[in-house]
């Protein structure tokens, strides 16, 4: 079964969006991974009412709470089904028509990952507002901006794939997604604390964060669709970049080692990490179009290691 992504243009007439659009398949292995992404949200909202009504703290102070635990699960979840946008070949299957298409629900509920992207990262939007009038601050306000100026940069992200755009906005998009999901985690984990003087300090994060950005670059420098092709020594573009990956993946394990045994989890993370990588460039090889489940285990690995550094495990 194929995701249909009807035009808002009149009937016979084709609107630009749809001379990009690249309908993915929906298979049961998306249909699985979709139903682990709403089980996250769930979870999201559960946690969210747990915290709330368990919080010291009442009314409106104890609500922000709440939504607090559960924009860190969703701003996970919507990292996740962007690995699986890219995972099962969705990046271009509602073309370049953003932010939405008319029937965007129902391709929701027939299973388009792309479309429950951009409904999710509503929901994550409406959520950093609520949290912006609840608790107004440095941190509220800031998740936020970083909602918007990804959401922005998402746009650009159906351009790239497109090719009408430079890879550094894919790496861009990647960047402030994970900037979001630490917003939310570091406000969490430590009140008071904002993220700049949090990043400071937190040297593992900055070679994780350079990492995620080259990963981005690597997808949208080898375009939607396209091989990163197999080398011994780099010849175009799109493997430059997956080199300048790598070295930034060895420059994580680096760091995590240099300030063992502060980080343990993190850096068996990261060993694992090197190898998945290692499976995932070979995916992308054989099916271009649509690596799989692996990319979503990348990405969920990444999710892991940056939850491990601010943790300290």
């Amino acid at each position: 079964m194929n995701a249909v992504s009807q035009s808002d243009a009149p009937p016979g007439v084709a609107s630009a969006a749809d001379k990009h659009v690249v309908e993915g398949e929906i298979t049961w292995t998306v249909r699985l991974a979709g139903a682990f992404i709403a089980a996250l949200i769930l979870l999201a909202a559960a946690l969210g009412v747990w915290r709330g009504l368990a919080s010291p703290l009442a009314g409106a102070a104890a609500a922000a709470q709440g939504l607090e635990l559960a924009q860190v699960v969703l701003a996970a979840a919507l990292i996740m089904l962007g690995s699986m946008v890219e995972g099962f070949g969705f990046g271009l299957a509602l073309g370049t028509r953003w932010p939405y298409t008319r029937n965007i629900l129902v391709l929701m509920l027939r299973g388009d990952p792309e479309a429950a992207h951009r409904v999710v990262a509503t929901g994550l939007s409406l959520v950093a507002v609520a949290l912006a009038i609840l608790d107004p601050g440095y941190m509220t306000f800031l998740g936020l901006g970083l909602i918007v100026a990804t959401a922005l940069f998402g746009m650009g992200v159906l351009y790239v794939l497109a090719g009408r755009a430079p890879a550094f906005v894919h790496g861009t998009h990647g960047l402030l997604a994970y900037a979001v999901f630490l917003t939310y985690l570091v406000a969490l984990i430590f009140p008071g604390v904002h993220l700049g003087l949090y990043l400071k300090y937190a040297a593992p994060l900055h070679a994780l964060l350079l990492t995620v950005f080259v990963g981005g670059m690597v997808t949208g420098q080898r375009g939607f669709g396209q091989p990163i092709g197999a080398f011994y020594g780099p010849r175009k573009a799109s493997q430059w970049v997956f080199v300048a990956h790598g070295a930034s993946a060895l420059l994580v394990i680096g760091t995590l080692g240099w300030f063992m045994p502060a980080y343990p989890v993190a850096f068996a993370l990261a060993l694992t990490q090197a190898a998945v990588g290692f499976f995932l460039f070979h995916a992308v090889n054989l099916r271009p179009r649509a690596p799989g489940t692996i990319v979503a285990f990348h990405q969920a690995m990444v999710l892991l290691i940056t939850t491990a550094i601010v943790l300290r495990w």
